[in-house]
């Protein structure tokens, strides 16, 4: 049997015989979706607490509710979706997701909205794991690229596009429609995925050992999210991470932790995941800095603000398709390379710049960094997914997706730390050079091989080393 042989069908596997393209579209609206509810909620929060009548403290659950799960079921969900049927699981994960959104919009008190938003979150983990599965399994191996673009491209737009979104529902319908603007998606996502996915096996309920692990997982990184996202405001927050440490270390020891460091070990994926999690937190940190430092220390419009940093998204989306074509007839390794230098270099740009930021002269700085994340996403992608075994295709997407996650955590909480540490007159300096440095190491990380400790065989899922 070739590597690119389907043999006989395993649970979760989705044989390539024809290019599937409507399936890489619906990972696409997934990925948008499932990244737009990641911020679209922030700017409802003090219309929640009015709504509710509740503390801002508490309608601050209506984000982490749903970010918590997210990123701490992500591996234990990609080690289960790993035997199960792909079409049963992603339809599930699209009817729990768009129903539980419903049932937050409709939420009466916090109680019932923060419930809704915790099961919501578990649905979207599952959905964050099954995105590049659906988009690689869709296509022959020589589409891959192309294909991966699809959702690493959407999702970060859905990221970057949320407060923008939201701010727009709530001025003109209220805090409900932020919740209800995903399940229109959602539908046409389950109408399509429906009538083209073919059936290829069931779910299967967890056994006792899948369930002790998720709670470990959920336990160890739930505490870390939450000392990384809170110790802006109360610094003692940091002391979870202490918490977090026995958890994933019994986890990491025990029968669910050792396959997945296996798996990264065999197929050489740690540098891809170290770039993958580096320009997350690069991204991330630069956002905050961008927007806190015009609005706040220049008294820039939030309009003006929220058009020069759509210059980023703008520039990822127009570069995207180009990047996984690119991937497809060069490479994925030096397109990815060379699409986190381009980012390296617009964030480099940043650092000669005084004090009086024009809109204008930020713009093009960030559109060439926004080039470079979209020449990056899909390339890197189909460079991990190719490199992972056919049947832990859904435990490595997990895991990068854990990557990314924690990047988009880590950046906002590295920067805020940087900038006090700085001081006033430094602070925003010292978050762009820590926002290109983490771009930087990207670079080697992504360009440079890693070493393999056993040769691609047929169990890998392309001939491709990373």
């Amino acid at each position: 049997m070739t590597p690119h042989d389907s043999g006989p069908e395993q649970p979760g596997h989705l044989p390539v015989r024809e290019d599937r393209r409507l399936l890489v579209a619906v990972s696409g609206v997934l990925a948008f979706v499932a990244m737009l509810d990641m911020n679209i909620v922030n700017v409802a929060l003090a219309d929640i607490a009015d709504g509710l009548q509740v503390s801002a403290a508490t309608a601050q659950w209506a984000v982490l509710g749903y970010q918590l799960p997210v990123v701490a079921l992500l591996l234990p969900a990609g080690r289960w979706l790993d035997g199960v049927g792909t079409r049963s699981a992603v339809l599930l994960s699209i009817v729990g997701f768009g129903s539980f959104s419903g049932l937050a919009a409709a939420a009466p008190w916090a109680a019932w909205l923060i419930a809704a938003r915790l099961v919501q979150g578990a649905f979207g983990a599952a959905l964050f794991v099954l995105m590049p599965v659906l988009a690689m399994r869709s296509v022959r191996p020589e589409l891959r690229g192309r294909a991966m673009s699809v959702p690493a491209t959407l999702g970060p737009l859905g990221a970057v596009t949320g407060p923008a979104v939201g701010g727009l529902l709530l001025d003109h319908f209220g805090w409900h429609a932020v919740f209800l603007v995903k399940i229109p998606f959602c539908l046409l996502a389950l109408a399509v995925a429906w009538h083209a996915m073919p059936g290829d096996g069931r779910l299967r309920r967890p056994d006792g050992r899948s369930l002790a692990d998720a709670l470990l997982v959920a336990a160890g990184v739930a505490a870390l999210l939450l000392a990384l996202t809170l110790a802006s405001h109360e610094p003692w927050w940091l002391g979870l991470v202490f918490a977090a440490i026995p958890p994933l270390w019994w986890w990491l020891r025990g029968p669910g932790g050792r396959p997945v460091t296996g798996v990264l070990r065999l197929s050489g994926l740690f540098r891809a995941h170290g770039a993958v999690l580096s320009l997350g937190a690069g991204f991330a940190a630069l956002h905050y800095v961008v927007a806190l430092h015009l609005q706040r220390d220049h008294g820039v419009s939030a309009t003006t603000t929220g058009l020069t940093v759509l210059a980023f998204p703008l520039g990822m989306g127009l570069a995207g398709p180009l990047g996984g074509r690119l991937a497809d007839r060069y490479g994925a390794r030096p397109v990815a390379g060379a699409g986190a230098a381009l980012t390296a270099a617009g964030l480099l740009l940043l650092l000669p710049l005084g004090e009086g930021w024009a809109p204008w002269e930020l713009a093009w700085r960030l559109a060439l960094a926004g080039v470079g994340m979209g020449l990056n996403g899909g390339p890197t992608q189909a460079l991990v997914m190719s490199a992972a075994p056919v049947d832990r295709l859904a435990t490595v997407g997990s895991t990068v997706q854990l990557a990314r996650s924690l990047g988009f955590t880590l950046g906002p909480a590295l920067a805020t730390a940087v900038w006090g540490l700085a001081g006033p007159d430094n602070g925003v300096h010292a978050g762009i050079a820590l926002a290109a440095a983490a771009a930087c190491l990207a670079v080697p990380l992504i360009a440079v091989p890693g070493r393999s400790r056993a040769p691609v065989s047929e169990q890998t899922t392309d001939a491709a080393h990373i």
